[in-house]
This record gives C-alpha cells, sequence and structure tokens, in this order.
C-alpha cells in the first residue's frame, strides 16, 4: 500500500496536520495514520492515549467536524488511524481551504478557492448573479444574433423567441431574482470584459515561438467573438493550398472549416473564465494552436475525454444558450466531429492536451501539402512580387505591408520596395489614417 489520494502517513503527531484532515474533508475524505514512516512502517507514536482524546477535540473545535479515531497496536507499538469522511459543504482550517489531489496537500487560493467554493454550494462560476445591470444594459444585435441562430436551430419555440429581451432571458434561465447572470454579460453584453477580466480571443501569427509578426484581439459578446475569430482565421491568418484540375482552380484549407470551427466555439464555450485569461490562438507555417484556461472535470482523464462521453459543461448556462442557438452539441461530441471533420479531409488528426493551466488543440500542416501551393489568397504561382502584392490587396485591402510579406513568402523589405513602386505607377494607393486606413489597387 502506498501513499496516495485517500491515504497519509505521519510518524508524530503535530497540530498542523489539521490542514490535511481538512484536505481530506474537502475531497474524498481519507485516512491519516499517525505513527508510521513514509514506507508505511509502524514506528510507534508517544501519548497515542492523550492524543486519543485530545485529536478528535481539536478536529471539533478549529475545523468544526468529527472523525473516528482508532488506536492500534502492533509489534509493542501503538498509532493511530483517524478516519475522515468526505463533507459535502467547504471545510476551512482557520480561514484557510486545503484540498487533497493525489498524494499531495494543497491550499486554494484565487479562481481555484472561487470555483472551489461554488462547486460545494451546488453552484457554477458562470451561474453566479451580476448586481446593476440589466436586460436594458445589453447588446441589441447579440439578442437579435441568438433570435436568428435559434430559429434556424429550432430548438427554442417561436412563443419563447417572441417574447422581450427580459422574457427571453428567464426562459434562458441567466436570470436570478432580480439579477442577471455572468452568462447573460458574457454572451450579450457588448463589452463583456467590464464584468469579467479576459473575456475575449487573442490570435497571433508567428514566424517561431519568440518572433510575433501580427496580432489580432476580438471582443464583444460571445456570438461576435465566435464569428469574427473564425472570420480572421479563414481569410488573414490561414493560407489556402492552390491547386489546378485542367483549368479549374481548387482551394484547400490547412484546417477543415468544419473542425476549426467546432474547436473555435468549445474553447469560448468550455473555458474558465475565472481565471481572467484570454482565449489564444498561435497560428504557425505548421501548425495552428488553440488554448483555453480549464481543467477537466474531477477524475476525468484525457484518455476519457477521448473516447465517448457525457457532457458535463465548465459553464452550464452559457452552453445551453449556445446549445438552444444550434453552435455546439450537447452529448459531449465536441472531440469526435473535429476528428471526423480532419479524417474526411485527409488531414492529419489534431493532437488534444491538457494540464493544470488549461486546454488545447493543435491541428499541424505541412507548407506543400499534396503538391499544393501554400498561399492565402488566390494567386498562380510561379507569379512576380508586385502581382502578388496586387491580388493579396485586392482580396483583403486592410492587410499590413508585414502581412503580405509572410503570405507570399517574400521579405518585407522587398514587398515595402515594391509597393512602393505600384503607388509610384499609379497602380496602388493607400487611403485613410496610417492606423484604421486600407489599401485600393487601383490596377
Amino acid at each position: 500500500m502506498k501513499e496516495g489520494q485517500n491515504i497519509e502517513w505521519k510518524q508524530s503527531w503535530r497540530d498542523e496536520y489539521l490542514r490535511w484532515i481538512c484536505g481530506f474533508a474537502n475531497a474524498e475524505g481519507g485516512t491519516l495514520s499517525i505513527g508510521k514512516n513514509d514506507r508505511g512502517d509502524v514506528v510507534g507514536v508517544a501519548n497515542a492515549a492523550k492524543l486519543l482524546e485530545d485529536i478528535p477535540n481539536k478536529v471539533r473545535d478549529i475545523l468544526g467536524i468529527v472523525v473516528v479515531v482508532n488506536l492500534h497496536t502492533q509489534a509493542g507499538r501503538d498509532w493511530l488511524e483517524i478516519v475522515v469522511d468526505a463533507y459535502p459543504s467547504p471545510i476551512s482550517y482557520k480561514g484557510e481551504y486545503h484540498l487533497r489531489s493525489g498524494s499531495t496537500k494543497q491550499e486554494l487560493r484565487g479562481a481555484a478557492l472561487d470555483h472551489f467554493l461554488l462547486r460545494k454550494l451546488g453552484r457554477h462560476w458562470d451561474g453566479v448573479p451580476v448586481p446593476h445591470v440589466g436586460s436594458a444594459d445589453l447588446e441589441p444585435r447579440a439578442m437579435l444574433s441568438f433570435r436568428k441562430l435559434a430559429v434556424k436551430s429550432g430548438r427554442l419555440s417561436a412563443n419563447s423567441l417572441a417574447e422581450n429581451d427580459a422574457a427571453l432571458l428567464d426562459k434562458l434561465h441567466l436570470t436570478e431574482g432580480q439579477y442577471l447572470k455572468r452568462a447573460a454579460t458574457l454572451l450579450f453584453h457588448a463589452d463583456p470584459e467590464r464584468f469579467t477580466t479576459g473575456a475575449c480571443v487573442k490570435i497571433g501569427f508567428f514566424r517561431t515561438d519568440s518572433d510575433l509578426l501580427y496580432h489580432d484581439v476580438i471582443s464583444g459578446d460571445l456570438f461576435t467573438q465566435a464569428e469574427k475569430t473564425l472570420d480572421l482565421l479563414l481569410t488573414k491568418y490561414l493560407r489556402a493550398g492552390i491547386s489546378y484540375h485542367g483549368a479549374q482552380r481548387l482551394e484547400r484549407l490547412p484546417v477543415p472549416e468544419m473542425a476549426l470551427r467546432e474547436a473555435v466555439i468549445n474553447a469560448i464555450a468550455h473555458k474558465d473564465y475565472g481565471a481572467a485569461v484570454p482565449t489564444q490562438i498561435s497560428v504557425y507555417d505548421h501548425k495552428l494552436i488553440i488554448w483555453n484556461t480549464g481543467q477537466l472535470p474531477p477524475d476525468w482523464s484525457l484518455a476519457r475525454l477521448m473516447d465517448k462521453h457525457p457532457s458535463q459543461p465548465a459553464n452550464p448556462d452559457i452552453a445551453r444558450t449556445l446549445f438552444l442557438a444550434g453552435l455546439i452539441e450537447s452529448w459531449g461530441r465536441g472531440i469526435d466531429l473535429i476528428r471526423r471533420a480532419c479524417v474526411a479531409a485527409a488531414c492529419p488528426e489534431p493532437k488534444f492536451a491538457c494540464d493544470s493551466t488549461g486546454f488545447w488543440v493543435e491541428f499541424t500542416f505541412g507548407l506543400d501539402e499534396a503538391g499544393e501551393t501554400p498561399v492565402k489568397t488566390p494567386v498562380k504561382t510561379p507569379v512576380k512580387t508586385p502581382a502578388a502584392i496586387l491580388q493579396c490587396l485586392a482580396d483583403n485591402p486592410t492587410m499590413t505591408l508585414a502581412e503580405v510579406a509572410v503570405v507570399i513568402g517574400k521579405s518585407l523589405s522587398a514587398v515595402e520596395r515594391a509597393s512602393a513602386k505600384l503607388v509610384k505607377d499609379g497602380k496602388l494607393k493607400y487611403v485613410g489614417p496610417q492606423k484604421g486606413g486600407h489599401w485600393q489597387v487601383l490596377a
């Protein structure tokens, strides 16, 4: 037998071990043995009879719980067995909250403590009410967007969708008394970061892990975040492979759109918003990584997540609304849909991983797949730099020259020289301020 989730050995008693008892009570319960060494061998404990009386009293007075303390004797040596039950309510040690995790004891702080207390009280982070915000403060376009999506999905009755915003929010279980829940501010407020720090998506294109070429931050309600994030990835960050079948030009994204859509929406729906960290999408020439804060449900492993599993969302109120809008499923099929979409498109299966900081999915792709030429815009190769620049900016006038350089595979200095000549020749024009302007192709 080894130390583990439910077993801990100590050679002698110290009052600080009340923290270990607190940790067992807040987890699955367990047994703390006094008078055993790290190998589990009985070494004996002095004053066992006195401790048999003192320990239960200290546990009761400081932790407010009752434990069973048993006295055992082996080879003439006394040792104590302290049996701790799991408690449904949170147990504190002098204002500190401890939790048994594996064979270690952890003191909970910050977001981890918030989640622990909410879970013990039968609540979720997204279900906490928010004062000083009402249905009139929400973004009308977000409410309208939900109504349109829900009509298309057919998962909500026409009568419910025809009601005013306040009544609809109540039907969506996004209210508690006179207050809106956190989920409502994320789903429908124009500026959810006013209430929840980090409620946004960051996208960056990297040449290497330390060399960021350009990036975007997508804010707004969650419906807007999902739509804009997917649009930016498809039009600005991913390079479509171009091939030809006779005179017909064929474009193929390195990541299937269905898989990308599912991964983006899952990250937004299931992230740990209490951690105050944005969802992060890192794009490289050969891979795309989507990362969000959060942990698997207790007792779940990554292997279980990969298999058929029940839906157990981290944010049930957010997930339910997105389900009614037809953006996600409610059967825990998201990962399977992503994998199937990649297989159907003859793309490599994505890699899924998780650790104590969060969860991520990695899509890998080659720079030259099946003889295709990876360019983001429909430029037939070989092609000269000026023509490639014009084609890029015609398709996406808001691109910067640095972004154009990445897309066409040229150095920034070469693109700057070529674009300056195009401007001089009257084939290209920049309209508006340096920030917020756009290119106009005149040729």
